[in-house]
């Protein structure tokens, strides 16, 4: 039978394990690679301070990567009786090793263990979704050029309104992506600071050498207060969350839109076949359920950082076990903002534009204002101009060439890609993976 970490001569009861374990045993295998690099630091560091030999760091590291190849793999397995991925990484090395395994948590709490987890995991799933983001937005921008002179109505309040065009359309999703970018960026620099050595919220009395571990995590800092590190655990996956719910609001406008332009009533856009799908008693059918999943998911993401909120907001300082539950709503997370991205990547490659949607007169309506602006331009009062126009549309004897001629920046004839293009370049560049990345593979030996 398996001891716990914790456990002395009681054991618990049996319902109550139950209970308390929950699902970390599920949740803590997307931990299990970073609690294993983050081990590798740790230990790297006991050996700087004298509390372990070059022989047993030498023979520790070599068995960490064996651990931490097998986690990469998918291979790790959280054994029934044992608690938590900490517990299974001391056990499977203390079982090659001996009790030399069991010296690595020297200096360190399961609580600093798992902010130190869930940091890592973090930063390199906010490097994925950046790494999507951008091929979005690669997409949208290539699609605006593309499309940028095939005009459509502009709406509001669902009414005809103004001339659009897809080139506005798709850029004006890759700009959203910009200010989500922003927002993702803020919150990784949050997200990377090392918490380790703040052990369970009080520090060490060994001497730690916290900014050794820091360099060889590739943190940008320290979470220097050590009261504070553990404060943070609940922020920074509710602060990651709201930057996660900011691409998702994007995404499902974006999905909105398309399902809406794919609908016979606008036939604006066309969905790939292969995107649709059928129905059961309509043989003509051709849903749009992949936007419609998207949708409905981006919507789920958007709430997350309220559970988190709820879990976390009436919480004193000092570690609580309510924390534990945060795990459940937010991993999972990444990996279904990623499926969302991954598909409306595709679509929005493969969607066919109706380059003739405003042949039908049904949209005649929507160069008034053109109308207006250009008896402006040759001197009748503005006003007057509204007025006149607005009789003639009255009287059905308005008319117009449909053609546009807007030259300011940002507008259907000036869309400003370009800028977009290096304002977003600028943005990624912001992030800086690339110290986090070279720490990494210096730990690993690659």
């Amino acid at each position: 039978m398996v001891q716990k970490l914790w456990e002395k001569s009681v054991q618990v009861n049996k319902e109550i394990e139950r209970f308390t374990v929950g699902r970390d045993r599920e949740m803590d295998l997307y931990l299990a690679k970073h609690d294993v690099l983050g081990s590798m630091a740790h230990i790297t560091m006991l050996e700087s301070i004298g509390l372990l030999t070059k022989d047993e760091l030498t023979i520790l590291l070599a068995e960490l990567k064996v651990i931490y190849a097998t986690a990469e793999q998918g291979d790790f397995t959280i054994e029934d009786g044992v608690e938590d991925v900490h517990s299974q990484v001391e056990l499977m090395l203390t079982r090659t090793l001996g009790d030399v395994g069991k010296k690595i948590h020297s200096g360190r709490s399961r609580n600093d263990q798992v902010l130190l987890d869930l940091k890592l995991f973090t930063r390199a799933q906010i490097k994925e979704i950046a790494d999507m983001v951008e091929q979005l937005f690669h997409v949208l921008i290539s699609q605006s050029e593309k499309y940028k002179e095939v005009l459509m109505p502009g709406y509001t309040h669902l009414q005809i309104a103004m001339p659009s065009s897809f080139g506005l359309w798709f850029g004006a999703y890759a700009e959203s992506l910009i200010d989500d970018m922003m927002f993702l960026q803020a919150a990784f620099r949050m997200c990377n600071r090392n918490p380790l050595g703040s052990a369970a919220g009080y520090g060490s009395s060994f001497p730690l050498d916290r900014t050794m571990t820091t360099r060889l995590l590739g943190f940008d800092s320290l979470n220097y207060n050590v009261v504070y590190a553990q404060m943070g655990r609940g922020k920074m996956e509710r602060n990651v969350a709201f930057s996660l719910a900011s691409i998702a609001g994007t995404i499902s406008k974006l999905a909105f839109d398309a399902c809406l332009f794919n609908s016979q009533n606008f036939s604006f856009v066309k969905l790939p076949d292969e995107c649709t799908t059928g129905s059961s008693i309509m043989p003509h059918k051709k849903n749009p359920d992949v936007f419609e999943l998207t949708r409905a998911k981006c919507n789920k993401l958007q709430s997350l950082p309220q559970q988190i909120m709820m879990i976390a907001n009436n919480l004193p300082s000092g570690y609580f076990r309510d924390l534990q539950i945060i795990k459940e709503v937010f991993l999972p997370a990444f990996q279904e903002l990623k499926d969302c991205l991954q598909m409306t990547t595709y679509i929005m490659n493969e969607i066919r534009v109706n380059e003739h949607i405003l042949d039908d007169d049904r949209y005649l309506l929507i160069f008034s204002v053109e109308e207006v602006n250009r008896l402006a331009r040759e001197g009748m009062p503005f006003r007057d101009a509204y007025k006149k126009v607005g009789l003639d549309i009255e009287s059905g004897q308005f008319a117009h060439s449909k053609e546009v001629h807007h030259t300011h920046e940002g507008s259907i004839g000036n869309l400003c890609n370009d800028k977009i293009s290096t304002l977003m370049q600028h943005v990624l560049e912001g992030f800086n993976f690339e110290t986090m990345e070279i720490a990494e593979r210096n730990l690993l030996g690659r």
